[in-house]
């Protein structure tokens, strides 16, 4: 069995509250999901959350008892019948508490705009190829020698996650495997695609962060490929799917506690034996899953050197991460009309790498940042129609988020939040946020028409908000860039005995689906099966007889605080 957990220490009934089966640092997806599956096979797991409530980026929060945003839940892939996290939700028994209301799959679930093009993503790959070709009809074959190599990645990454070894895929198909070791850009290049042709390919790199040179092929054909499997929303919002994964945990025998912070990782003899926390005290495991911020786990939790090859060290102090990323979320008093269900994708160039490459030269060389290259819409008001808690009937809620400069300096202060750098109410910091917030509002007015003066609320959240709520190194929700080779990211695996790591920075990719898919693997491992295929032909853990019932008044925001602070103050509501 993986990690050194002997058999006679499963189910261990220490109940002082200081020794468990498993501990889990963060209670992102990936975190849940891990947790969920070792508690549902038996095992006694402790999942701690230093934020009021679980969910990590895809939690949600209120606002004036009328609005409820999502802060990284904007859409999901592959969630009809035989999907990812359908199949993930029905091995814990709780899919039936999560329904998923379908985007435009036929229109488009995604609106790609650029000066001189749009083109609306539609479900399938086939149909998002003719889309491609209708914008491209002088790229058409560039276009099908992308789509044909993407399809064939897609599909080999497929087979791999349901258990296929690598080295039978390399052997069927040399050829195609390569490409799973190569950027994004080298793809782009090879096909011969022009600026505007790659701007229209890589649109939607706001799902990760990266220009085309900065991320692997793979990870953006998986992305693509899991979008175009169909889109959805959770109904209820993000914090619905948390709540359910809450639910299975502590129904099986685990638990969360949240407003909890692991000060660091304990490890004695090269074996991880539980965690200390932020108040002093300690709690044992021979299991520990870190799902907190890959880059801290390493360098701050475990000591760095103190439980790391210096190599891996060294490697991972020197990693860069992915963009950071500005977020306003806006609520009107009135709908807006003529949308899609859909997301929207503008870019103001039709070479989206010039355009960033630009604001970023200009502001390293000159200082000026006066330019909104790239904005993403999300409307949660649409995705959720008629949701009591999204906004009240005839308001609209949506949210814009763009990059911008990487490092604390850009928001002029020296260090973050989880440095202990008071910075919210620093003055440059303040000027540079409201700078930032008109110039994202203006960009959205150019697609929108004028909403200023319907707004009742805005807000917006930096890269530096982002780390005081999940602790994430440069405040990025994408997680490392580089680490060592281009491309590379660590396992679930650690050097560690007992130690793993999910989330965001490890090889599974970004995104809902990918830290879920992380969550399974780090499940397997210690549990010795392939749960992934297993749960999508119908293996049930765990007794979902045992689940709570959830009444009219359900909050799946006061679910994912943990039982044992359900009645504590502060919790928002709505109406």
């Amino acid at each position: 069995m993986s990690g050194g957990t002997r058999p006679q220490q499963r189910g261990a009934r220490d109940l002082d509250g200081r020794h468990y089966d498993a501990i889990v640092v963060g209670s992102g997806i990936g975190g849940l999901v891990g947790a969920g599956y070792l508690a549902a096979d038996g095992r006694r797991v402790l999942v701690l959350e230093q934020h009021d409530v679980a969910g990590g980026n895809a939690h949600v929060f209120r606002r004036r008892r009328k609005y409820e945003f999502d802060v990284g839940t904007h859409y999901l892939g592959d969630c009809g019948e035989g999907g990812l996290l359908p199949a993930v939700l029905s091995g814990l028994g709780v899919r039936d508490r999560v329904r998923f209301r379908p985007m435009d799959n036929e229109g488009g679930f995604d609106r790609i705009m650029t000066p001189t093009a749009t083109v609306d993503v539609p479900a399938g790959w086939e149909r998002y190829r003719a889309r491609l070709k209708q914008a491209l009809p002088a790229e058409a074959d560039r276009v099908d020698r992308f789509v044909d190599l993407a399809v064939a990645v897609a599909g080999a990454s497929r087979a791999g996650l349901m258990g296929e070894p690598m080295v039978e895929l390399f052997r069927r198909s040399p050829q195609t495997m390569r490409w799973t070791r190569r950027t994004l850009g080298r793809a782009l290049d090879h096909c011969g695609l022009s600026p505007k042709g790659r701007t229209l390919l890589a649109a939607q790199a706001g799902n990760y962060g990266a220009m085309p040179d900065g991320i692997g092929f793979a990870e953006h054909v998986n992305i693509m490929d899991h979008y175009l499997r169909g889109a959805y929303y959770p109904e209820g919002g993000g914090q619905t799917l948390v709540a359910a994964f809450v639910e299975a945990l502590e129904s099986y025998g685990g638990e969360l506690r949240t407003r909890t912070e692991v000060r660091r990782v304990l490890i004695d003899g090269g074996r991880a034996t539980g965690v200390e926390l932020a108040d002093g005290q300690s709690v044992f495991a021979p299991l520990v899953v870190s799902n907190a911020d890959y880059r801290r786990t390493v360098l701050d939790l475990c000591g760095g050197e103190e439980s790391f090859p210096a190599d891996l060290v060294a490697r991972t102090r020197a990693a860069t991460m992915r963009s950071a990323v500005v977020a306003v979320y806006v609520a009107l008093d009135t709908e807006l009309d003529g949308l899609p269900n859909a997301n929207i994708w503008w870019h103001d160039s039709d070479d989206m790498e010039a355009a960033h490459a630009d604001v970023l030269d200009r502001y390293e060389r000159d200082g000026v940042f006066d330019r909104i290259p790239q904005l993403a819409f999300s409307f949660a008001s649409v995705k959720d129609r008629g949701s009591k808690a999204v906004c009240p009937p005839g308001h609209s809620n949506f949210q814009l988020m763009t990059g911008c400069p990487p490092g604390h300096a850009f928001w002029g202060v020296r260090g973050g939040p989880a440095d202990g750098e008071p910075y919210r109410r620093n003055p440059a910091y303040l000027a540079r946020k409201r700078e930032v917030t008109e110039l994202i509002l203006d960009a959205a007015e150019r697609v929108l028409g004028p909403v200023r003066d319907r707004i009742t609320h805005v807000e917006t959240a930096t890269p530096l908000t982002n780390e005081r709520y999940i602790r994430a190194s440069g405040g990025t929700p994408y997680g490392m860039a580089s680490w060592g080779s281009d491309g590379r990211r660590p396992d679930v695996r650690t050097d560690v005995e007992g130690l793993y790591v999910v989330g965001q920075n490890v090889r599974y990719g970004s995104g809902v689906g990918g830290v879920a898919t992380g969550g399974m693997a780090v499940a397997s491992q210690i549990l010795g099966r392939p749960l992934l295929a297993e749960v999508y032909g119908g293996t049930v853990l765990g007794d979902p007889a045992r689940l709570p019932d959830r009444h009219p008044d359900w909050d799946p925001l006061l679910v994912s605080r943990g039982r044992a602070r359900q009645d504590a103050k502060g919790l928002a509501r709505i109406g």
